[in-house]
């Protein structure tokens, strides 16, 4: 997969940001059109534990994600099931073998396993912007969550791109 720079994120998040009423649901529409597994899997009970306001903010980065990565390398073979549970055990696994003390050093091990540095570095600023904040968008709680989902769709993008 061709690499998706900061430039291309930042771009999709001002196109996104643009949107009249209506062509925001189109283009949820279109993702679910491409790639239907990815959004029942964004959809699915796997997701119960985020917030509501999580699991919109989480379905809104994989979005973003989607939109820069096809920017970029054009539309993609269809993710299946079984690249989505490869894609996300493997990261789950690097969560959980790394031993940083904060959430944001716990991150690093992804930045050396990826050749989506920018991507890996949307999802990380996403989850931690109001690191700080109570009342933050991303609850403590689902931060691991919503980043290893963004960082899954990543992968599973790369997998189907290289395969494809």
């Amino acid at each position: 997969m061709e690499f998706v720079s900061e430039d291309i994120i930042d771009a999709v998040i001002d196109e996104l940001g643009d949107l009249e009423d209506g062509h925001y649901e189109q283009l949820m529409e279109e993702f679910a059109e491409a790639q239907p597994v990815v959004f029942a899997w964004l959809f699915s009970e796997q997701f119960d534990l985020l917030t509501e306001d999580e699991k919109g903010y989480l379905q809104y980065l994989c979005l973003i994600a989607w939109r820069s990565i096809t920017n970029v390398n054009g539309d993609l073979p269809e993710i299946s099931e079984e690249h989505i549970g490869v894609a996300e055990e493997k990261n789950y696994e690097l969560m959980e073998a790394s031993t940083g003390k904060k959430f944001r050093d716990r991150l690093t091990v992804f930045f050396e396993n990826t050749d989506q540095e920018d991507l890996i570095a949307f999802a990380e600023d996403a989850v931690l912007e109001d690191e700080d904040d109570q009342e933050a968008l991303v609850t403590k709680e689902g931060r691991e969550m919503v980043f290893v989902a963004v960082a899954t769709l990543v992968d599973a993008c790369s997998a189907v791109s290289s395969a494809g």
